[in-house]
């Protein structure tokens, strides 16, 4: 008998020491329903606490673990006066305040989109990028005459910016959707402001030439744009930061 209730134990032992290793391990625990009663022989019953988590549910939070916010990792300095005309910074005119401004020059822009959704476009991307929104649209207000067009880029193009348009036989890009439109000038204007890379696939396709070309020499205002994003475009930048001025007092 002593020999059969030892071997017993020894066979038991092991199931003990697991139970015991993932009790004192909450990691490898198994939540079970609340209020589950278990029958313990005859009428006895007892009652094991279980967690609310179902197994679907648990197998979907381990294949579907909530994503971490991701930080930007860069500083973009606060715009605090409209004459401030640096390229990177926040906007000071609200979104309202562009939509109003637009159609207070052309009521019927010709865009894919409506100019409220255009305008948010420009902030989700600016602020993506740390380019100042609000001027980012004043200069395609500028490049497509408040989206009239009537030049070589026609409106189906989607480029807000002139990308591409070296001359008039050059129609220059083509983007799929109003919202890569405007992601390829933000880009753009990136690439002549930073050495650092979009944080988004590159959608500019002359993103690559602006900084193979200018290394690590980088602009730091829109005026510095004069001669380099329109040629001869001697009063370029200035122009932008006039209309930008205008929209703030819409």
């Amino acid at each position: 008998m002593a020999g059969l209730f030892a071997g017993s134990l020894a066979l038991a032992l092991p199931h003990y020491t697991e139970a015991r290793h993932l009790a004192m391990n909450p990691e490898m625990e198994t939540k079970v329903d609340t209020n589950h009663k278990l029958k313990m022989g005859g009428s006895s019953t007892r009652t094991v606490e279980r967690g609310k988590q179902s197994l679907e549910e648990r197998i979907a939070a381990i294949l579907h673990p909530p994503v971490e916010k991701q930080e930007t990792g860069f500083r973009v300095p606060q715009t605090m006066s409209a004459y401030d005309d640096a390229i990177i910074g926040t906007p000071l005119a609200s979104q309202e305040q562009c939509v109003k401004y637009l159609l207070s020059v052309n009521p019927q822009p010709d865009i894919s989109v409506s100019p409220k959704e255009l305008v948010s476009y420009y902030y989700e991307e600016g602020a993506r990028e740390g380019i100042r929104p609000d001027v980012a649209f004043a200069q395609a207000l500028k490049e497509t005459g408040f989206f009239r067009y009537g030049g070589t880029v026609t409106p189906d193009q989607n480029n807000y910016c002139g990308l591409g348009t070296t001359n008039s036989d050059v129609k220059g890009a083509y983007f799929s959707s109003a919202q890569m439109g405007v992601r390829a000038q933000i880009q753009h204007l990136l690439a002549y402001a930073s050495t650092r890379k979009p944080s988004e696939p590159v959608v500019d396709p002359r993103y690559g030439l602006v900084r193979s070309s200018y290394g690590a020499q980088t602009l730091n205002s829109w005026t510095d744009l004069n001669g380099r994003w329109a040629v001869p475009g001697y009063s370029y930048g200035q122009s932008i930061m006039s209309m930008f001025r205008e929209m703030l007092s819409k």
